[in-house]
């Protein structure tokens, strides 16, 4: 029987670490009871912050501790699927922050690990708990736009060059895994294909064009959906000022376009337009840190709810992947200079 309140144990106390603590306080049937970070002291700041008698420098004491039934990764980019495999070779259920991994081979490996562990992996995609996203994908998937002729996503975001220069792991291939896509644009790309379902051929260009980094600050690809639509994705942080993500969605009879979280453009037979502001939460077009921990609230409550009624969790590993293979299917056009077409060999 799932014990009745689930001990949370967060890996990572950096930046989006203490946005897991909170929603976790959040959560009735959850509980923080443990965090880790390789700085100890900074571990032992949000421990105290929220009540959680332990704190660790090692995330194998954190693994170990058999208070701890969850653990939120919340480590660069690169370091999820380690940690994601030995917490199901701990018999620990997983909630992974985006991107679930930087490649393929380690996204399907933590899939695989926890599906044999008999785990939960969940991914943090806190924009699908949105009741205007849930609702847009809904119609879309309804047909009420008819048959798709565009989707299209602009991620014009602004970070410094003091922001990539804060951690040696920031805009590196290695712990980073890609840029403007990879880690500020990963949230709107995974609603895009959400909404508009598989991508079948990418041509891109992606480089970096401002920033200092190894990898790129701006990308633009001409996208090809399996249902026959077209679309576009840019995505940079070197524009000033950072501007709220826009996605449009297009079909033969209406249109969806929405910024930030609002609805601009509402063209639906049949369907009234939803209230100004139908989203929750900022839009980190400039600040990392300007999120609401609304959705991560949500995601942590389901992912209780998923262990109890042992069920999938709203966003699985198998979820998150396509927004993964997306990316990395731009890197390898922008690369190539030819065009790629999905799905990639994992």
């Amino acid at each position: 029987m799932a014990k009745e309140i689930l001990g949370f144990g967060i890996i990572g106390c950096g930046t989006i670490g203490p946005w897991h603590a909170k929603a976790i306080a959040n959560v009735p049937e959850a509980r923080l009871v443990a965090t880790c970070d390789l700085i100890e002291d900074r571990a032992r700041a949000l421990a105290d912050e929220y009540g959680a008698r332990r704190h660790y420098a090692d995330y194998q004491q954190l693994l170990a501790d058999p208070q701890v039934d969850v653990v939120c990764i919340c480590t660069p980019s690169g370091l999820h699927s380690d940690l994601a495999l030995a917490a199901a070779q701990a018999g620990k259920h997983a909630l992974s922050e985006k991107p679930m991994d930087i490649t393929l081979a380690k996204a399907d490996a933590m899939i695989a690990a926890h599906r044999q562990a008999g785990t939960k992996l969940a991914v943090i995609f806190q924009r699908r708990t949105s009741p205007l996203w849930q609702r847009v994908r809904e119609l879309v998937a309804a047909g009420k736009l008819g048959k798709l002729v565009l989707g299209d996503a602009y991620l014009k975001y602004f970070r410094s060059q003091e922001y990539y220069d804060s951690a040696e792991w920031r805009g590196t291939w290695a712990l980073d895994g890609g840029g403007a896509l990879m880690n500020q644009g990963v949230h709107c790309i995974d609603l895009l294909v959400w909404v508009m379902g598989p991508v079948d051929t990418v041509y891109a260009f992606a480089q970096p064009l401002v920033r200092k980094i190894e990898v790129e600050d701006t990308a633009v690809a001409a996208l090809r959906f399996r249902n026959g639509a077209f679309g576009v994705l840019e995505g940079t942080t070197s524009v000033t000022p950072g501007l709220s993500h826009r996605l449009e969605f297009h079909g033969e009879l209406g249109s969806i376009r929405i910024d930030g979280e609002n609805v601009v453009e509402w063209h639906v037979p049949g369907e009234e337009a939803p209230g100004e502001g139908g989203g929750k939460g900022g839009t980190a077009a400039s600040d990392p840190r300007d999120i609401a921990e609304d959705g991560h609230t949500i995601q942590i409550r389901d992912l209780v709810a998923a262990i109890k009624e042992d069920r999938k969790p709203m966003v699985s590993g198998e979820d998150a992947r396509p927004a993964v293979e997306l990316i990395l299917a731009v890197y390898q056009s922008a690369r190539t200079g030819q065009p790629v077409r999905l799905p990639l060999p994992s």
